[in-house]
């Protein structure tokens, strides 16, 4: 079962890497080679995630932690740079994070089958909405806070996501509504996640948390998603399958 999905994964890499390429086709050659570079990095991402999961989910447990730690770094990172401004703000962050990271490491330490499930949802909704967004996006969503989101993005990357819930559903031992539950349940936090991260940047008027990862904004603009994401699944399990 495990080879299928990763067959599914690469047929869905497929159609993001055509995706890219229609969006790319007519931008600036430096603009494109950033776009595909992302990209690239994304897919070596989401594979060492995958097998860390599994292959042996404790690795994927030690990768929620050390995700944890590079990203309160990055926020102390933007605090500091600051002069330390908008001190309330930074501590209603923190708690925030706090909590969510707490969650996210409890996320790491559920049954593999799971994690892999929600994995795979809220990867499949984080590329598609970007792609689809790009492709076909209009209206902008929040143009103040994260000008790239858009209606067409977030409700398309959600029906694919939502969709390929239901193939993925064998993953999750619990009945195909809980599956479908905790898919929209990932989807709203993931977005919500990647929402705040781009809130906190504004704030502190940075476009990038740093420049660790190739492509993207820091440890935070890659992950802060998975960390809300994971969140949400550890507190639905506590909540609903104590």
């Amino acid at each position: 079962m495990i080879q299928a999905i990763y067959y599914i994964i690469l047929i869905y890499f497929l159609l993001g890497g055509i995706g890219f390429y229609f969006i790319n086709r007519k931008k600036d050659p430096a603009v494109a080679k950033e776009s595909y570079t992302k990209f690239g990095v994304y897919f070596l991402i989401i594979n060492a995630l995958f097998f860390s999961i599994t292959i042996n989910s404790s690795i994927f447990h030690l990768l929620t932690i050390v995700i944890t730690v590079g990203g309160l770094f990055e926020l102390l990172k933007l605090f500091r740079n600051s002069g330390f401004q908008k001190k309330e703000f930074f501590a209603i962050s923190l708690l925030i994070f706090a909590i969510l990271s707490a969650g996210f490491i409890a996320f790491g330490g559920l049954e593999k089958g799971l994690i892999l499930f929600a994995f795979l949802v809220l990867s499949i909704f984080d590329s598609f909405s970007q792609i689809i967004g790009q492709l076909w996006g209009r209206k902008k969503l929040f143009p103040e806070i994260s000008p790239k989101k858009t209606v067409g993005g977030l409700v398309g990357g959600a029906s694919v996501a939502l969709a390929s819930s239901y193939l993925l559903k064998d993953l999750y031992a619990g009945e195909t509504l809980d599956a479908l539950v905790l898919a929209i349940g990932v989807i709203a936090f993931a977005f919500a996640g990647d929402l705040s991260a781009s809130f906190y940047k504004r704030k502190f008027t940075v476009k990038d948390f740093s420049r660790l990862i190739p492509g993207h904004g820091g440890l935070l603009d890659r992950f802060d998603s998975l960390i809300a994401g994971g969140a949400w699944v550890a507190l639905y399990i506590l909540v609903f399958n104590f």
